[in-house]
């Protein structure tokens, strides 16, 4: 089944279930300033309040079009009433339409099943570079300076949400997060057999060891 990813800034995405329709699910999450703590896999529709607790949201929909995870993403800006000057700004500042919120689940998804409507077919970027690092999305292939990196489908995933937050030190229930694999409930300890076999794979195409281990915490992906 296809996923659209549906992500608000509102603490309210929270208590927001998925939903299902024309053989698309859409699923729910909320987005803070520091982008998303899981995979992006399929298209995104994001909704930016224009009032956020951390940040404008106009700096917010700057950042999102800076964001190679989100730079092709369907962008509504949450307006607190219908301004043509804030319509105006929502728009320079990257935001493909906007909205008078408050907002809710239903109004939520009435737009973006209107949005579906229009991009049957939507593209998203099919590579993802760092470095040596080329990971094909299409393919579901990884190669590190040219050379195939041996990858089941839930190291190539792994890798992928590395390769998102390189430089970054992630705690083994955030990786489990990250990966959508909470349910069911999965052992903590699960995550060193998925980096011990990455690591292996890694090693095996002469990516030497890009994965570093912080004792106590997790892991991070060095970016090269």
């Amino acid at each position: 089944m296809d996923v659209v990813n549906i992500f608000t800034t509102s603490t309210a995405a929270e208590a927001m279930s998925d939903f299902e329709h024309d053989g698309v699910r859409f699923t729910f999450a909320r987005l803070g300033a520091d982008g998303p703590k899981r995979l992006v896999e399929g298209p995104a529709r994001i909704f930016v309040d224009w009032v956020l607790e951390d940040l404008a949201g106009l700096e917010m929909c700057r950042r999102l079009r800076a964001d190679a995870r989100l730079s092709d993403a369907h962008v509504t800006m949450v307006l607190e009433e219908d301004d043509p000057e804030d319509r105006r700004r929502a728009l320079r500042a990257g935001a493909d339409d906007y909205i008078v919120g408050p907002v809710d689940r239903t109004m939520i998804l009435d737009r973006v099943l209107a949005v579906q409507a229009h991009h049957r077919h939507p593209t998203v970027a099919s590579t993802l570079q760092l470095g040596a690092l080329t990971i094909d999305l299409a393919a579901l292939q990884a190669r590190w300076d040219g050379n195939l990196i041996d990858l089941r489908p839930n190291e190539f995933r792994l890798l992928r949400f590395f390769a998102e937050n390189p430089d970054r030190v992630m705690a083994r229930e955030e990786i489990i997060a990250g990966l959508g694999k909470q349910e069911p409930v999965i052992d903590e300890r699960t995550v060193d057999v998925w980096v011990g076999r990455l690591r292996r794979a890694l090693k095996g195409a002469g990516a030497g060891n890009p994965l570093r281990t912080v004792r106590s915490i997790g892991y991070a992906f060095d970016a090269p």
